[in-house]
């Protein structure tokens, strides 16, 4: 980023490198402070407000310059009251006239500024842990400070006294980058993300909050047979790179400003890789998210480059795609595409290793697909905990994979340090005691989100041998004659039911109703069905042969008035079965 700011699509990056403001004066009359206010003029003259027809009436002025009318106002309030600015330029009397009016204005210009998505960036070609990263974190407090006491000074110098209550909301940046820029060989194809930067530190101010302009998933991702990025245009002023460890696969994933939640989002999922585990290192996987291309349709593909040995994801710039859940799910199906290659099998599911009071232990696997029950039921393991549980290691909360060792039980890996799960299918309460560390998408909206941390690095690549093997069945009743938990006799049933894939679709995608998917997982496996196929079979023999316990766990999570009580009875009875 070489601009100093940037305001598009409701997010602003402002760039500490380029220019820093230290002083009231120097943010009043920065680019940027001028840049926002214009757009929340337009933005209000658009609506035909009462504050635009106030402010165009006693403002006396053309709409061209009430920008700088306004600034030189608001300089004067930084310093004078009210009375003192009348007594000293009288053209200005008619607007501070009406207080009431002139703190409405105020209270709407401050609460625009705050609602837009702010990002504060600095560069640090470095490898160098020390004052750059801790002055930025000061700076990043200050700017926010600088911002929060221009506002309060302004609005105590029109009001005439100081406020009784002070609320230190985040008034600077929501997010802090600190980005370098890093060379890796790039293969011919690839040029289009040479200079890209790479995010080395994030500074996240919690809780962290976005508004994406979707709230779901629609369709699967195709194969394309063609490098998409030779199609693309990416100016390298507009990206940034978020360097991950996939599991134990190196990722590079490029997101656009416009979708920086996105990238931020991923902080607290996927493990950050350190500069020397990437700089100069070939990718295991690239994924290009939100490139401008020539293309009517946005695009959702993903291409084997099987000559630069890169599985590369690529999804083309569009409002319909502005959702985190594309961002994860490409990632991960890129991700499992190479352990299908490598013979490992991919499970779309949730795995915990659990110590009981006991002293038993089991490690578990619930496979199923979005809104089965996996990420419910790990909650209702953790709800709890207290009473039967002395340790709970979550390995995977979403995706992870099987390889197959000789002589005892297949080890399960995980992908994610996070988890990404429904505000409506956690506790109550529980969402708020996260608070702190979560970042929450569309908490107003049906199927709101939030992404919380949830596991190390180290655990989820150890490998934890498999003693129970559950499908999440979510549509089925538990009554008379239907357990909560069942087992298979035998691989070909269990690989029915699992190939199956069926699930009461929960809203998570564009899906309603009973639905069913191959091998419930739709990132991966139903592309490479032929391969997928002969795995499923060589581990399900597997299973049976080293002494896994394969069956179904019946979490109602699709049954009307069971959403709570059904995965923690679930989650009870695997308990008693694991104590036994």
């Amino acid at each position: 980023m070489k601009k100093e700011f940037s305001l598009s699509n409701e997010k602003v990056m402002i760039n500490f490198t380029a220019k820093y403001c230290n002083s009231q004066v120097q943010l009043l009359e920065s680019d940027g402070f001028k840049r926002v206010f214009n757009t929340y003029i337009r933005k209000i003259k658009k609506k035909k407000s009462n504050i635009y027809k106030y402010l165009i009436e006693n403002a006396k002025v053309d709409n061209e310059g009430l920008d700088v009318f306004i600034i030189h106002l608001f300089k004067l309030l930084s310093v004078l009251d009210v009375n003192e600015i009348i007594n000293l330029n009288t053209k200005y009397s008619s607007i501070v006239d009406s207080k009431s009016n002139f703190v409405d204005f105020i209270e709407d210009f401050y609460s625009f500024w705050r609602k837009l998505e702010r990002y504060t960036v600095i560069h640090n070609n470095k490898i160098n842990d020390g004052i750059e990263k801790t002055s930025f974190v000061e700076a990043n407090n200050n700017f926010s400070m600088l911002i929060l006491n221009l506002y309060r000074k302004i609005e105590e110098n029109v009001i005439g006294h100081t406020p009784k209550v002070y609320r230190q909301l985040p008034a600077g940046g929501n997010a802090g980058l600190i980005v370098n820029n890093v060379n890796w060989p790039l293969p011919l194809g690839y040029e289009v993300l040479k200079n890209v930067p790479f995010i080395d530190a994030i500074i996240l101010d919690l809780p962290y909050i976005s508004y994406p302009k979707k709230n779901t998933r629609d369709g699967i991702f195709d194969e394309c047979f063609k490098n998409p990025l030779k199609d693309c245009t990416i100016s390298t002023d507009h990206w940034f790179c978020y360097p991950a460890k996939v599991g134990t696969l190196l990722t590079f994933i490029y997101v656009h400003r416009d979708f920086m939640a996105h990238a931020i989002t991923l902080c607290n999922l996927f493990e950050m890789a350190r500069e020397e585990e990437y700089r100069d290192a070939k990718p295991d996987i690239v994924f290009v998210f939100g490139a401008k291309d020539s293309f009517e349709k946005v695009k959702t593909v993903f291409y084997d480059d099987v000559e630069n040995n890169i599985m590369l994801g690529y999804i083309s710039y569009g409002d319909e795609i502005d959702y985190f859940g594309y961002v994860k799910k490409m990632t991960l199906t890129l991700h499992n595409l190479i352990m299908i290659k490598r013979g490992s099998l991919p499970i779309h599911g949730a795995m915990v290793n659990i110590i009981m009071n006991n002293g038993k232990s089991a490690n578990v696997v619930i496979m199923g697909d979005s809104g089965a029950g996996k990420s419910e039921s790990l909650e209702a393991f953790r709800s709890l905990s207290e009473d039967y549980i002395s340790d709970m290691t979550i390995v995977f909360d979403d995706m992870g994979y099987l390889t197959l060792k000789e002589g005892s039980k297949p080890l399960a890996f995980g992908t994610e340090i996070g988890a990404f799960v429904r505000l409506d299918d956690l506790d109550a309460g529980y969402a708020f005691k996260e608070i702190d560390r979560s970042i929450f998408m569309n908490p107003d909206k049906i199927n709101a989100r939030l992404v919380m941390p949830v596991a190390s690095y180290k655990a989820i690549i150890k490998g934890y041998p498999i003693d129970l093997f559950l499908y999440a069945n979510n549509y089925e009743e538990v009554k008379e004659g239907v357990e909560e938990i069942n087992f298979f006799t035998n691989p070909a049933d269990a690989i029915n039911v699992c190939k199956r894939g069926a699930r009461m679709a929960k809203g998570t995608t564009t899906e309603l109703g009973l639905v069913t998917s191959y091998f419930a997982n739709p990132f991966g496996p139903v592309q490479k069905q032929e391969q997928v196929d002969v795995l499923i079979d060589s581990y399900f023999k597997d299973f049976f042969e080293t002494g896994v316990k394969v069956g179904q766990i019946r979490t109602s999570l699709g049954v009307a008035g069971q959403e709570k009580d059904g995965p923690r009875k679930a989650a009870k009875k695997l308990f008693d079965l694991i104590i036994k």
